[in-house]
């Protein structure tokens, strides 16, 4: 788990002014890193870090040679058109180039002149996914959103016996995650209405989004070996927005006995930006566990996970709908709600010797607060879609219209600390594609 240390100072300035300002996502404390490329031209894709509203491109930073050690060694690694590389190399090779970074990056440096030739405007760059994902492993891991999804259909007992116990999740498919900016038809399959004596074929009528967070993966582990949580985060590189959208009438249809399958296997987007957990450090708190439940088992455990396993990050969700420039307020929620920390669904996901590969991405879950207004879902909003929300816009919604745009932002703010962002992450539902003629 990462400590303080001189990169979180919160008196640390940038010669990069943009990074000074009180609201920006990217002060020098923060430091993300993605993939990008300057927009409409042919250029290669290679690391990039924001500052601001610009980007440091790490390519043209290597070709520098200012700075030495590891701190070159992950730059160059860093500077590829994929992370992977360079997430495999560690906490001690990302901490070196997060230090070489800030010290370039403050105010007053000799290196000015030569950083700043660097430097690319956010609003002139495009992004690709930042690492290939190997894997995609979506949790559960918030009570409220599945106690509030449970209720709906089991009002008795809306969680299943084994939630308290373990971290529950699923496998996902890679392969249709995106970066921000993404469209997607919406999508088709079988549905059954309740009334109906056998299931139909055609677009989903019952399309969702999922506020969660992603989890990127660094340091992988061989295969037979186990990650303990003592050192879980160790191999976690950072976070990331993430929306897992949902076809819920799909998923209600097929979803057993196996799980979901086409109901979330057509689009998930993540933000451009990967936060690292350094980056986070200030930003901690404790893990508890409500003494009447059961307590988390020995190998889920740890006094440092107790102390400050989870994430203080709010989560805001915007509604854009078709033809308007307005963002409708839908929701605010926060990932410290969470039930299992990042360190525990680490550490059980390879309890049984899973191999984790720098790259792979965890999911969160839907992460929803106590209270109705912080769902992370519009099927939680609406009551399962029995009850339509009303936008700031006038219009209406119980599930998602084509044409929707779903923007998901998250920041971190506390006193005595700099407040750091995420950026955003934005995708447009289109229509559904007609079916292939024979």
């Amino acid at each position: 788990m990462n400590q303080l240390n001189e990169t979180h100072d919160i008196a640390l300035t940038s010669w990069v002014e943009s990074a000074n300002s009180d609201n920006t996502d990217f002060p020098i404390q923060n430091l993300p890193f993605a993939s990008f490329k300057t927009s409409g031209t042919e250029q290669a894709y290679r690391g990039g870090v924001a500052i601001g509203d610009q980007i440091v491109d790490l390519a043209a930073l290597a070709e520098l040679g200012i700075f030495s050690g590891l701190a070159q060694q992950a730059l160059v690694a860093a500077a590829k058109p994929q992370l992977n590389q360079f997430m495999a190399m560690g906490k001690a090779a990302w901490s070196a180039l997060r230090l070489a970074l800030s010290k370039a990056l403050r105010s007053g440096v000799s290196e000015q002149s030569q950083v700043e030739a660097c430097l690319v405007a956010q609003q002139e760059a495009e992004y690709q996914l930042p690492c290939h994902i190997h894997d995609y492993t979506d949790f559960y891991s918030s009570i409220h959103h599945a106690t509030a999804v449970g209720s709906l259909f089991r009002p008795d007992n809306p969680l299943l016996p084994n939630y308290k116990w373990v971290p529950i999740g699923y496998h996902g498919r890679a392969s249709s995650i995106d970066v921000s900016g993404q469209t997607f038809p919406r999508p088709c399959g079988q549905t059954k209405a309740p009334d109906a004596t056998e299931p139909s074929f055609g677009p989903c009528k019952r399309l969702d989004y999922e506020v969660e967070m992603g989890i990127f993966i660094g340091q992988g582990n061989q295969l037979g070996e186990r990650i303990s949580i003592d050192n879980a985060e160790d191999h976690v590189f950072g976070l990331c927005l993430f929306n897992d959208w949902s076809a819920r009438d799909i998923q209600a249809w097929e979803y057993q006995p196996l799980g979901p399958f086409l109901a979330k296997s057509f689009a998930s987007t993540i933000s451009p930006w990967i936060v690292t957990t350094e980056a986070l450090a200030p930003f901690r708190e404790a893990f508890t566990r409500n003494e009447a439940d059961p307590q988390p088992m020995a190998y889920l455990t740890s006094a440092q996970n107790s102390a400050a396993g989870q994430f203080n990050v709010t989560l805001d969700c915007l509604l854009k709908t078709s033809g308007s420039a307005e963002e409708n307020h839908v929701s605010t929620s926060n990932f410290k709600h969470s039930y299992w920390t990042v360190a525990q669904m680490v550490a059980h996901h390879s309890v049984n010797g899973c191999n984790l590969q720098a790259g792979d991405l965890l999911g969160t879950g839907t992460q929803s607060g106590p209270e109705k207004a912080e769902a992370g879902s519009l099927l939680e909003l609406t009551h399962g879609g029995k009850q339509a929300i009303t936008l700031a816009n006038g219009e209406t919604r119980t599930f998602l219209e084509d044409g929707d745009t779903v923007i998901m932002r998250g920041y971190c703010e506390k006193t005595g600390a700099k407040r750091i962002g995420f950026g955003e992450v934005s995708s447009t539902i289109l229509p559904a594609k007609a079916p292939a003629k024979r």
